[in-house]
């Protein structure tokens, strides 16, 4: 199986888990009443399924964009110190005169 493929297999559990971590402490902190919410209905658990898979997309995309831009090669240009200073510019009034 190639790297990449590999890669985004691993980052898209990771997301899911974290998803489903996610969800488990929205409803067990009980935020804005979802929990209630969710116990209190007898189709709760499709809330529930939603909520997971929803989140888990979004934290498998943020997961394997993290991943990837973590790959970049460093850049070698300069470390800090004192580079060369972009010249300022400086507006100069202008007289326009108005016809009539």
């Amino acid at each position: 199986m190639p790297k990449l493929v590999r890669l985004y297999i691993q980052s898209v559990a990771l997301g899911f888990v974290l998803s489903a971590a996610f969800t488990t402490g929205l409803l067990w902190l009980d935020v804005a009443g979802l929990g209630h919410l969710v116990m209190a209905s007898n189709i709760g658990w499709i809330a529930v399924v939603m909520l997971v898979v929803f989140n888990g997309i979004i934290f498998s995309a943020v997961q394997f964009a993290f991943r990837i831009m973590s790959m970049a090669e460093k850049d070698e240009g300069p470390k800090g110190g004192r580079g060369v200073r972009e010249p300022v510019l400086i507006p100069v009034p202008v007289k326009v005169p108005a016809r009539r």
